[in-house]
């Protein structure tokens, strides 16, 4: 009985990580593009927030990184 139920438990846990390895890294492109095409409404606090971050920011920060550089050659 006990092996049984401690059997059933290891399977369960692995199947979890199994899953969880699916998901793209937060901030990563592909987690960008998932998050792009999710409803709104489904997003949690923390995934708007990483979204700001990681999509959106991003984007104007890499921008800004090239108009130093920019700068720095003149």
């Amino acid at each position: 009985m006990i092996l049984k139920r401690l059997l059933t438990t290891l399977a369960a846990l692995g199947a979890a990580l199994l899953l969880a390895g699916c998901e793209p890294e937060v901030g990563s492109d592909r987690w960008c593009e998932k998050m792009a095409d999710t409803p709104k409404s489904d997003w949690s606090v923390n995934d708007a927030k990483a979204f700001a971050q990681h999509c959106i920011f991003k984007e104007y920060g890499d921008d800004e990184e090239a108009d130093d550089e920019e700068e720095d050659k003149k």
